[in-house]
């Protein structure tokens, strides 16, 4: 009997260790074309990460520092004034802002909760209380909100060459 509770003691942690490796990229192949917009320049990559890893990636990163990456997340908040950002989740508790590449092109302003795929450049960088606050009214937030605002932050940042939002 012990030999029979052995067996599928082992049994059990071998299914559990095979189910519990996940994915933690993917190429843009993978993908069939028809099922996301493009904006902005070919998306390309041959690995796109998904948001919990991309935030791992973030943590590696120092101010001033670059990496280009591509990555899939969905949109938490997008420019209510003309479509020219979006903050996307990278895990629980973590955003970061994509802004479009040399200002060339813009996304529609209702797609929070959509998901996309971004190809561009990740960054750390300080955000000054003034663009902290020119963002928020951009978001349509109320002038409290706005006002409450006071202190420069550290912000997970990101220029997009190009992004596909899920159709």
């Amino acid at each position: 009997m012990n030999k029979n509770i052995l067996f599928l003691l082992g049994l059990l942690f071998f299914i559990v260790s095979c189910n519990d490796k996940k994915e933690l990229s993917f190429s843009i192949k993978d993908i069939p074309a028809e099922s996301y917009k493009l904006y902005g320049e070919q998306v390309s990559s041959n690995k796109v990460y998904y948001k919990n890893e991309i935030a791992k990636k973030y943590d590696a990163i120092k101010t001033g520092d670059t990496i280009d990456i591509a990555f899939t997340s969905t949109v938490n908040d997008v420019c209510k004034a003309k479509g020219c950002w979006i903050k996307v989740a990278l895990d629980d508790n973590k955003e970061t802002m994509i802004k479009f590449k040399n200002y060339g092109f813009f996304v529609p302003m209702d797609i929070e909760n959509d998901t996309v795929i971004v190809q561009g450049k990740a960054f750390v960088r300080e955000m000054s209380v003034e663009d902290q606050r020119h963002y928020a009214r951009d978001a349509g937030k109320s002038e409290e909100e706005i006002a409450a605002i006071d202190t420069p932050k550290k912000t997970y940042s990101f220029l997009a060459d190009g992004v596909l939002i899920k159709n």
